[in-house]
C-alpha cells in the first residue's frame, strides 16, 4: 500500500469521577442582523436561525428537514490509505449510515488538499453516507511533540473551504482529533472555543464535531464540565461533542454516567470513537452500543481497517476486504445493537429502515 501503516490515537489516562452540569444552553438570534449571539437562560429571547442542513437543537443532531438523525458508523484511514476510498462503498453495503474520514493538514501526513476532500464528500454522497470529516494532526497536542493545535486545524478547514461550502446536509465538520493529551488540556475550552469563533468568521455553517482532550476521553472532565460553555459560544448554536471510548470506560456504569451527563444537560454528544479492546485497558463495546442504542446517540467504531504498531486488533476488515470481518468486525456490523440492526438512511438520501442498502 502507498501510505505507511500507522496506529490510531493513543487512548490514555486514569478514570475519574465527576458532577455533571445541569441545565442548557438556549442560543437566540437576533432576526433581522447578520451575527448571532448566545444567550443563557430561559430569558433569552428569540429563536436561533433557521438551520442550514445538518444541525443541533435540543440536545439533537437533526437534519435540514428536522429528522433525527443518529449516527452509525465507522472510521475510515483515508489520509494513511487514500487508495482504499472503496471502502466507502463497502461501509455502506455493511449498514452504515454514516463514516467519519479521517483527513491531515500537512503537518504530519501527506496534506489532504481540497481536490482530494471535494472527492471524498462525492463519494460520501455516491453511497449515501454522512460524511463525517477530521484532521487527525491535533491528535495529543501538548504531550504530542508532532500535533498541532485546533486554531492551526481551523486554518486548515478554511483552506479548503471550496470542498466544504454548500455541503451542510452532508458534511459534518470535526475540528481536530483528540486535540490535547494529558498535559496542557486545560487550554481546551478556549482553543476549542477559538476554532469555532475562527469557523464560523469564515463562513462555514456545518455542524460542527468537537473531541474531548485527554486523548479524547477526557477523564478529567475537562469538556463535561465546560461543554456548557463552549455550545454557548457558537453563534449558530450547532456544536456536536464527541466522546472516544477505549480503556476509561470499562464499566457500562461508567459510559451510561458520561453519557447522560451530556443528555439531562440538553447537550448533543456522540462517541466518536470507540474499540473492543486497547492497550489502557478493555473497554465495554457492548455497554458503549447499548447505551448509545437507548438514548438515541450516535457512535462510530475505530476502524475499518489499517491499523498498525500492535493495534491490528481494532481492525475490522482484513486488509479491506469487507468479505473478511474480524471478530472485531463481526460485532460491530452483525451483533447486538450493531449497525447493521439499528442504522437509519439520512432522509436526504431517501431514509429508510435500519439495514443494508
Amino acid at each position: 500500500m502507498s501510505a505507511p501503516r500507522t496506529t490510531p490515537p493513543t487512548a490514555r489516562g486514569r478514570r475519574r469521577r465527576g458532577r455533571p452540569r445541569a441545565g442548557r444552553v438556549l442560543l437566540a438570534a437576533l432576526l433581522g442582523l447578520a451575527a448571532a449571539v448566545a444567550g443563557f437562560g430561559p430569558g433569552a429571547g428569540a429563536e436561533p436561525a433557521a438551520a442550514t442542513g445538518l444541525h443541533t437543537e435540543g440536545g439533537r443532531l437533526l437534519e435540514g428537514n428536522g429528522n433525527d438523525f443518529v449516527l452509525r458508523g465507522v472510521n475510515h484511514p483515508h489520509a494513511w490509505y487514500t487508495g482504499e476510498l472503496d471502502s466507502l462503498r463497502e461501509i455502506k453495503q455493511l449498514g452504515a449510515n454514516s463514516v467519519r474520514v479521517v483527513l491531515s493538514t500537512g503537518d504530519r501526513w501527506p496534506r489532504s488538499e481540497t481536490a482530494d476532500v471535494d472527492n471524498v464528500v462525492s463519494q460520501c454522497k455516491a453511497n449515501r453516507l454522512i460524511c463525517v470529516l477530521e484532521v487527525h494532526d491535533t491528535t495529543g497536542y501538548g504531550e504530542e511533540g508532532a500535533a498541532v493545535s485546533l486554531d492551526r486545524a481551523a486554518d486548515y478547514w478554511i483552506s479548503v473551504r471550496d470542498a466544504l461550502v454548500g455541503q451542510e446536509d452532508y458534511v459534518i465538520v470535526n475540528l481536530g482529533n483528540e486535540p490535547h493529551g494529558n498535559q496542557g488540556y486545560e487550554r481546551w475550552t478556549a482553543d476549542t472555543q477559538g476554532a469555532i469563533g475562527k469557523l464560523r468568521g469564515a463562513g462555514l455553517q456545518h455542524t460542527l464535531m468537537v473531541d474531548a482532550p485527554n486523548w479524547g476521553q477526557d477523564w478529567t472532565h475537562t469538556m463535561r464540565t465546560n461543554a456548557q460553555a463552549v455550545a454557548g459560544s457558537d453563534p449558530q448554536g450547532d456544536t456536536l461533542f464527541s466522546i472516544h471510548m477505549y480503556g476509561v470506560y470499562d464499566t457500562a456504569a461508567e459510559i451510561e454516567d458520561y453519557l447522560t451527563s451530556f443528555t439531562d444537560a440538553g447537550l448533543p454528544i456522540a462517541v466518536g470513537e470507540f474499540g473492543h479492546d486497547h492497550s489502557d485497558g478493555n473497554p465495554d463495546e457492548d455497554a458503549v452500543m447499548r447505551l448509545a442504542e437507548e438514548l438515541g446517540l450516535g457512535y462510530l467504531g475505530w476502524s475499518y481497517s489499517g491499523n498498525g504498531g500492535g493495534v491490528e486488533y481494532l481492525d475490522m476488515t482484513v486488509n479491506f476486504d469487507p468479505a473478511a470481518l474480524t471478530d472485531w468486525g463481526q460485532r460491530f456490523f452483525n451483533g447486538e445493537n450493531g449497525v447493521a440492526d439499528t442504522a437509519k438512511e439520512a432522509t436526504v438520501y431517501g431514509g429508510g429502515a435500519p439495514g443494508r442498502h
